[in-house]
């Protein structure tokens, strides 16, 4: 008798994603298929439609699933005590989210002006800017001065640009995320 485990279920949605993203620095955003998704994934259009019903939604999952590590994040924040240490976790969270999903970034980049057209895109940043501010808040402290907040707005916006810009430029990402982390610190300190 045969006492493996069976295979884990794999979760479509989310390869899904890393098929679309793949295919879509291939050959562009305007340029895939759902139908070529679909394909590569090794399902039916008819599969892929069930987790999403456009490109346009497999994009606005990027975003979304972002935002919730992001609200996850927050809600965790809020429930730790004030201090240095606690910033110091806020910030190197938020480094490993961002590292995460650097490869999704850089697609939004590159296809600024596809996303920019998408309804949601125009509300993107939007969305990002509540987020930012409860961050700001939780890493300056409720009443800070001008100065500590926009030294918390650069830390958190330096993280992204930092992480988006020196991804392909190094091999080792713990290095990088060190680092990363260390200069936020600094900026917050």
């Amino acid at each position: 008798m045969d006492h493996t485990a069976p295979a884990p279920r794999t979760d479509t949605r989310s390869r899904a994603q890393k098929v679309a993203l793949e295919l879509f620095a291939e050959q562009g955003y305007e340029k895939t298929s759902l139908r070529e998704i679909a394909e590569r994934l090794g399902v039916t259009k008819a599969a892929l439609y069930y987790h999403f019903k456009s490109k346009e939604d497999i994009v606005h999952s990027f975003t979304d699933d972002y935002f919730a590590e992001i609200d996850a994040l927050l809600d965790w924040a809020r429930e730790q005590p004030r201090g240095d240490q606690t910033r110091h976790a806020i910030l190197d969270r938020y480094v490993g989210i961002v590292l995460a999903g650097s490869e999704v970034f850089r697609f939004l980049e590159q296809n600024r002006a596809s996303v920019q057209g998408m309804e949601a895109g125009k509300e993107r940043f939007a969305r990002f800017r509540d987020r930012l501010d409860t961050l700001v808040h939780l890493l300056a402290g409720p009443e800070a001065p001008l100065r500590d907040r926009v030294r918390a707005t650069t830390a958190i916006l330096a993280v992204g640009a930092t992480c988006m810009f020196y991804l392909q430029q190094v091999d080792d990402l713990d290095k990088l995320r060190a680092i990363v982390l260390e200069i936020a610190t600094d900026l917050i300190a």
